[in-house]
């Protein structure tokens, strides 16, 4: 029996261009896809009614180490270094099987909370193979559309992080392939999380990326954030391994030199960028415009709420900021005009929809509100204070929204918030993530 669900009467953004955007329109799911949208749908279907609210394609948060919900504000203050030591080599090296899943689980509800339907999570606490398994479980119970991107263990940070000689353990990542992801059409998909050349010595950075591209799974690296990756020239040295590829994804990408952006084009590589953490933890300044000069089509992600909110709006208005500041700041300098090409406010709920699910591979399933695409959808309240009223529709997203606007979620034509409350069993995720919380701390106090 076709299951049906009918979106009427909202303010449609479909990013679709040639759908465009409706004052006044209409979404029709059926059985988890996008049937129609347009003004006056009529349909038998379960209707809801979104008077009021401004409708938008899910954001895809395209890099979030959703482990760390546990430790939530626990290194407020950090830099980069700082949370090599303060996280990576102390509080992960702790982690059970039953952390990730407390952390996995209270992380995937507050993205879907947040109106991020899609996530990449860049999963680097595989200390022992139960571990991705609870990872991986706590996915699935929240029905949120992720790309779970398998890492390396963190038991300490001379072993695994600085001219690492230990690989990501193949026969593991076959077996989480083998057992959980033997589909690519599923709401969970594969990814290997990698280390990277500076970070891992030359034959485990071949023996990763040829185990990613033996499965046929994407990758996703780390380069050129702050004083300590910035000087490896990750991408010239894959480029030296012959290993550059348009399946792998580069985070950060702040002290790229002009060879490393034009290598990263040419190669159909793509680029993840988490403005708050870039800005905040000194990785370097968002090169959101950067990448669009070189023809790249950016995307934006959260990376650790041990520091950073985790919210995509947050991400939006840091990127937007941070850019205009930039550009704004060296045109005075110089004493010329501030050119028209700087980002928009609607550019920017591009990045964090259509081109999220360019950079998760996805964008054939998400991204825009597209008949035949999976119903990723959000709908956020445009008659709160904050937002109302409404001029431009796009403006009162990403620049006056925020999380108490989300009203209504989709994920694959799912209701997973409605009227502003999540459907799951909230109080039990905060339980667990609390529990790990408390464990957590006692097991670092007894070292």
């Amino acid at each position: 029996m076709t299951r049906r669900t009918l979106l009427r009467a909202g303010h449609v953004i479909s990013m679709d261009p040639d759908i465009g955007d409706l004052p006044q329109g209409d979404v029709l799911v059926e059985d988890g896809r996008i049937a129609a949208v347009g003004p006056g749908i009529d349909a038998d279907a379960e209707v809801l009614d979104m008077t009021g609210r401004i409708v938008i394609p899910g954001f895809v948060d395209t890099h979030r180490h959703t482990w760390e919900a546990s430790i939530r504000g626990v290194a407020p203050d950090a830099t980069l270094d700082d949370y090599f030591v303060d996280i990576l080599d102390t509080f992960a090296p702790l982690y059970t099987p039953e952390d990730v899943y407390a952390a996995n689980l209270a992380g995937a509800l507050e993205c879907l909370n947040a109106g991020i339907t899609t996530v990449v999570d860049w999963s680097h606490i595989n200390n022992t193979p139960e571990h991705p398994d609870a990872a991986i479980r706590a996915l699935a119970e929240t029905g949120i559309r992720a790309q779970y991107a398998y890492g390396s263990a963190n038991t300490s940070l001379a072993d695994y992080w600085f001219e690492s000689k230990i690989a990501i353990p193949g026969d593991d990542v076959r077996r989480i392939r083998d057992r959980y992801f033997a589909s690519d059409d599923g709401l969970l998909t594969l990814a290997l999380a990698t280390r990277g050349p500076g970070f891992c010595v030359n034959d485990v950075v071949a023996s990763e990326w040829g185990l990613a591209r033996e499965l046929g799974i994407p990758i996703t690296v780390h380069v050129g954030m702050g004083r300590m990756a910035g000087r490896f020239g990750m991408v010239r040295q894959l480029d030296d391994l012959g290993l550059l590829g348009p399946d792998t994804t580069y985070i950060h990408c702040c002290y790229f030199s002009e060879e490393e952006w034009r290598m990263v084009a040419d190669s159909g590589g793509t680029v993840s960028i988490a403005p708050q953490v870039e800005t905040q933890m000194g990785h370097g300044w968002p090169p959101v415009m950067k990448a669009i000069e070189h023809g790249l089509r950016p995307s934006l992600s959260i990376d650790v709420v041990t520091t950073v909110p985790g919210d995509m709006f947050t991400q939006i208005r840091a990127a937007f900021g941070a850019e205009r500041a930039r550009v704004n700041a060296e045109c005075w300098q110089a004493d010329v005009p501030v050119p028209e090409t700087m980002l928009t406010a609607r550019r920017m709920l591009e990045i964090a929809t259509l081109n999220g699910a360019h950079v998760a591979g996805l964008e054939d399933r998400t991204g825009s509100l597209t008949p035949g695409k999976r119903a990723d959808i959000v709908a956020i309240d445009a008659t709160a204070l904050n937002i109302a009223p409404v001029h431009d529709a796009a403006a009162a997203v990403t620049l006056c929204a925020d999380v108490s606007n989300v009203d209504t979620v989709l994920v694959d034509g799912v209701i997973r918030k409605r009227d502003g409350r999540l459907t799951a069993d909230v109080a039990r995720a905060r339980r667990l993530v609390e529990e790990s919380r408390d464990r957590l701390l006692a097991a670092k106090a007894a070292r």
